[in-house]
């Protein structure tokens, strides 16, 4: 029976398998025209002071393939790029959504990594949840469509935009290395990796903290689940407190982002959503990455975490601490009240 259920709990906990599944609040729309769609989106961007709604009615509503559709259309019709359009009818955070709207969710996340490695200074915070939080198979297109957007291999940048453990750390995310899901539970590696997490940080002076990334980056998902939960018999502090006792800085942020999503990757989210509007001054950036990335893949599964674990919806938390279109258009993503 144990060895059922031990089965069992490898299939729900599967993450970056080819069977994760999805629960997205944007979802094709039925009786789709993307014709329709296009000419009123022309008309909406064209009228005196440009109608947001319509805009914002359609582009949220609609899958990411049926925006290209629409994209493609409006092309024909006003001979010019609908990204373009958007960009030169709309300003602020409304225009940054509904541009990244119209990129595919590992073409947002690809420009969203781009950005965040710009100029001079380093976007750390946006580095560390998109590498952190995404899964080997998102990890894999966004790679993909990094170099084929612009033209460079995103290892090739982040080694030059970052230094140190931090540097290292995101490296061997981002190469992908990390095990398959199996249904079959290795209690002897579970052991062996919890004994070696624990003699890697507390029970030494100094961290190895080599040791930590290749487990962190290397090992499935429920292998590691099992090993933080095996962590707790040989430290005195769970895995979380022993990064915050190990390491300091983006290197800890990012280890708690890692273990956080290993944890529960929605309930992560959530927070970070949570945390970014009720932020002095509400970090939109954030708030507009979480809800246009997550919209197709898990967001249905974040509002649920937001509401489980913060006692008040997404749907209200949204409508309290944004204002105006943009507000609008988070509300439409959400999909809905909890």
């Amino acid at each position: 029976m144990a060895l059922v259920s031990e089965f069992l709990s490898q299939l729900t906990l599967s993450y970056g398998g080819e069977a994760e599944p999805k629960f997205p609040t944007v979802v094709p729309a039925r009786e789709f025209d993307p014709e329709k769609d296009a000419v009123r989106i022309d008309t909406a961007i064209k009228m005196k002071g440009v109608d947001e709604q319509t805009i914002t009615d359609i582009l949220t509503r609609r899958s990411n393939q049926q925006r290209r559709e629409i994209g493609f259309v409006y092309e024909r019709i006003a001979k010019k790029d609908l990204s373009t359009a958007l960009k030169g009818a709309l300003s602020g955070s409304l225009e940054a959504l509904m541009l990244g709207l119209m990129r595919s969710t590992a073409q947002y996340d690809a420009f969203e990594l781009k950005a965040s490695m710009k100029g001079l200074g380093t976007d750390e915070e946006s580095l560390i949840e998109i590498v952190c939080s995404r899964s080997n198979d998102e990890l894999v297109d966004i790679k993909k469509v990094y170099k084929d957007m612009f033209k460079k291999d995103l290892e090739k940048d982040i080694a030059g935009d970052t230094s140190g453990d931090f540097a290292k750390l995101l490296l061997a995310l981002v190469q992908t290395k990390r095990d398959e899901p199996s249904n079959v539970v290795d209690y002897e590696k579970i052991d062996d990796d919890a004994r070696s997490l624990y003699e890697a940080g507390v029970k030494r002076k100094g961290t190895d903290v080599a040791t930590w990334i290749s487990i962190m980056a290397q090992r499935s998902v429920p292998h590691l689940q099992k090993v933080f939960d095996r962590y707790k018999s040989y430290s005195p502090y769970d895995m979380k407190e022993s990064i915050r006792k190990e390491v300091k800085g983006d290197l800890e942020k990012s280890f708690l982002t890692l273990v956080e999503c290993f944890e529960n990757r929605q309930l992560y989210f959530a927070n970070r959503l949570n945390e970014a509007m009720k932020s002095k001054g509400a970090k939109e950036k954030v708030v507009t990455r979480i809800m246009v990335s997550r919209c197709e893949v898990d967001l249905m599964k974040i509002r649920t975490e937001f509401k489980r674990h913060h006692k008040r919806s997404l749907y209200q938390t949204i409508a309290e601490h944004t204002k105006g279109d943009y507000q609008k258009a988070l509300l439409s993503l959400c999909g809905g009240d909890d």
